[in-house]
Order: structure tokens, then sequence, then C-alpha cells
């Protein structure tokens, strides 16, 4: 028995613990994403610069959700690394172009 099957043995993993941590990262990109938006629309982001503002932002909390609230090991509180990475990540980006657009036009006009 390696390492990670041991460790597997001695501290299951939860169903509910993954999907309570699921949800904290949905509603944490929900968040940021509509946070990005209001941004890029007072910055009168347009075309290319704001898209390339919400991945650049939406990389930077995946970061901090692997350093902070994963501390490093993603696989202990979630089923794949990539639930943190790319876990998400496309689902606020209605939220920003709803928000990017609405903060542009209130700034612009």
């Amino acid at each position: 028995m390696d390492e990670k099957e041991r460790k597997q043995a001695i501290y299951p993993v939860s169903t509910e613990s993954l999907q309570q941590n699921g949800k904290t990262v949905y509603y944490i990109r929900s968040v940021t994403s509509t946070i990005f938006g209001v941004s890029a629309g007072i910055l009168g982001l347009e075309s290319y610069y704001g898209f390339l503002f919400y991945f650049a932002g939406t990389a930077f909390v995946s970061l901090l959700l692997f350093l902070l609230l994963a501390r490093g090991q993603p696989t202990e509180y979630f089923t794949s690394a990539n639930d943190i990475w790319m876990g998400n990540a496309l689902t606020g980006l209605s939220s920003f172009v709803l928000t990017w657009t609405l903060f542009y036009g209130l700034v612009d006009a």
C-alpha cells in the first residue's frame, strides 16, 4: 500500500465536503467575475482587452484559490486539481460581460 492509498484509507473523502468546496469556488468565481466586469467597465476597456482582463483576473483568482483555499494541495479538498484551475471559470463570463457593458455604458454616457 503506497502513501496515497494509506492516507485515503485513514482520511476518507466526504462527498458533502467536496460539494461544499465546489459551491465555495463557484461563489467566489461569481462574485469576482462581477467585480472584474465593474472594473473593466470603469476602466473603459473594449474588445479583446476586456476579455484579456477577465482571463487574467480569473487566472489570478485561481492562483489565490490554489494557494489560500487549497493550501497548495487541491486533491485533499477537491476531486482533482483541475477543479481549482478551470472549474467554473467560464460560468462567470456572462456575469462579467453583463456588468462590463453596464458600467462601460454608465461611465461613457
